[in-house]
């Protein structure tokens, strides 16, 4: 076999993480008493999380400043006049239960699971990813789920992959490869790092960054083809 070590990324690759949030988003809000529009308050919200997501990525701020910033600015932008730090708790344990999978994603790593060594690196704040990631239907197989809050490092960086490589005790980074949807952290992270990376783009976006993936897949299972070839 070609690789060995399946790395993969959680939230928009195995785990429908945009149901998760908004499943959870509302429920907050309704129990704030707020009359819930989706198309106006999640419009707004996700508006205001995806940009301070974007200066994570970029290191204008951190992972802990952004859990509450968020909030802080969506308060400011309905004149809602909740305290940011129990709005985030309140939201992130909602978040936290929230562990949608997509369809293929179970028979996919069950189909793997005999034939290779499985981790998941994710982005993600350690109060929500634990319950989602490491207690979901999958979590059994991964030999290790490494948390960017819990490590104090994240994707992009290199040194995620090396100490999530570290854990497993593997070193051949040839036989390695990371499957993930982000260009920006997953595919440049990898690449990064020195490993193959394979891009998951269901939407089949036109790739425009300079990151350029060893392989591009459009549905999760297309990745048993690139393994077996």
């Amino acid at each position: 076999m070609k690789y060995e070590v399946i790395m993969f990324d959680a939230d928009d690759t195995l785990f429908d993480f945009k149901k998760a949030e908004k499943e959870a988003f509302k429920n907050t809000m309704v129990g704030y008493g707020i009359n819930y529009d989706e198309n106006y308050h999640y419009r707004i919200y996700d508006e205001i999380n995806t940009a301070l997501w974007r200066d994570f990525d970029n290191g204008l701020i951190t992972q802990e400043n952004l859990k509450y910033q968020r909030f802080k600015e969506l308060s400011h932008r309905l004149g809602a006049g909740f305290d940011e730090y129990e709005f985030a708790e309140i939201y992130m344990k909602n978040l936290s239960q929230g562990s949608f999978l997509y369809e293929d994603s179970i028979p996919l790593v069950e189909s793997l699971k005999n034939d290779y060594r499985m981790t998941i690196i994710t982005n993600g704040l350690t109060d929500v990813q634990h319950n989602r990631v490491r207690n979901s239907a999958i979590g059994k197989y991964m030999e290790e789920v490494i948390i960017s809050e819990e490590v104090g490092l994240s994707k992009p960086d290199f040194r995620i992959f090396d100490y999530a490589l570290k854990k497993i005790n593997y070193h051949d980074k040839s036989k390695v490869i990371m499957v993930g949807d982000s260009l920006t952290t997953d595919i440049q992270g990898g690449i990064n790092s020195g490993i193959d990376t394979c891009w998951y783009n269901p939407d089949k976006n036109v790739n425009k960054s300079k990151f350029k993936p060893t392989y591009e897949i459009s549905q999760l299972m297309m990745l048993k083809q690139i393994l077996e070839n």
